[in-house]
């Protein structure tokens, strides 16, 4: 089964190197910033610096750790990005400052390239939400603990997609997951 652990993937800058993130998975495998369909990543914001600019690419952005922030998007609107586990979307090519509600934050981020794919983050919090669909390409365990097949997920851990589901998938009471799903567009 294709796992893959936070804590092996290396801390890189961001596109505009203004803040760090740990890539956990991107298809195609090897795919550059430029010609990847989708993208997922762990980021650690510890300041307030704007945001890389994706343009054709759809944003999907989910609070993991910390405090916070509060999104200034480039059409005024404000966004406030405090509460764990609820993914917010956004255009890549939207400009974006922030401004820490505290401390630093860690988030989980979802880039899908917009004219090949549509990407959605589902929140699973219990074991009746735990159901992998056939577009779901990655799954993060956010909080606690999943059970997949024979092997255990913990914080940070994340099962990448095979040729087929795992037969056995379990949530561990206060467990938090996200599901992403990828389906292409047309």
């Amino acid at each position: 089964m294709p796992l893959l652990r936070l804590h092996d993937c290396p801390a890189r800058p961001w596109k505009n190197g203004l803040g760090r993130t740990r890539e956990l998975a991107v298809a195609p495998p090897g795919a550059g910033m430029d010609d990847f369909l989708w993208r997922v990543s762990v980021a650690e914001v510890d300041s307030a610096a704007p945001f890389s600019a994706f343009p054709g690419i759809d944003r999907t952005i989910v609070l993991l750790e910390g405090e916070g922030f509060a999104m200034t998007l480039d059409d005024g609107r404000v966004h406030a990005l405090t509460e764990p586990f609820v993914p917010f979307a956004f255009a890549g090519e939207t400009q974006v400052t922030i401004t820490l509600a505290g401390g630093a934050t860690r988030d989980f981020n979802l880039m899908v390239r917009r004219d090949r794919a549509c990407g959605r983050v589902a929140v699973w919090r219990g074991p009746d939400q735990a159901r992998p669909r056939a577009e779901t390409v990655l799954l993060f365990c956010a909080r606690g603990r999943l059970e997949l097949d024979d092997d255990m997920l913990g914080p940070g851990d994340a099962w990448l997609q095979a040729a087929t589901p795992p037969a056995h998938l379990r949530l561990a009471p206060g467990s938090v997951v996200l599901a992403v799903d990828v389906l292409p567009v047309g």
